[in-house]
């Protein structure tokens, strides 16, 4: 989304990216973000808060209105109810090592017979 953001830019259609995952969005050099540090996939609210999804947009029409400077991060005021999606996010616990080095060994090869056969995806 954020290469997509900068490609309407240079087309000149301005864009707010609204997101979670702000090491990857500001390298990408969005113009106008909008951060809620929230587990990925919930850039704009928690689920059926229907008063903090429209505080969210909210916020990012005023980003959209306000931003004098290119690459404008803004950072939500909201938080999580708990921290434990930090603790799980990417963890890898001794007793998975086996599970996960399987599949990635049948994704690789699985991508190997795609491109045998001529499949880009």
């Amino acid at each position: 989304m954020s290469l997509a953001a900068r490609t309407f830019e240079e087309g000149g259609i301005p864009t707010v990216i609204m997101g979670s995952a702000r090491d990857i969005v500001e390298e990408c050099g969005v113009p106008r973000f909008l951060f809620t540090d929230f587990p990925l996939g919930n850039p704009c609210g928690k689920p059926r808060d229907l008063l903090m999804q429209s505080q969210l947009l909210d916020m990012a029409l005023e980003l959209f209105e306000s931003a004098s400077l290119p690459r404008t991060t803004v950072q939500t005021p909201f938080n999580w109810d708990t921290n434990e999606w930090r603790e799980n996010y990417m963890a890898v616990r001794e007793g998975d090592l086996e599970a996960l080095a399987l599949a990635g060994e049948e994704r690789r090869k699985s991508q190997d017979e795609k491109r045998k056969n001529g499949i880009k995806r």
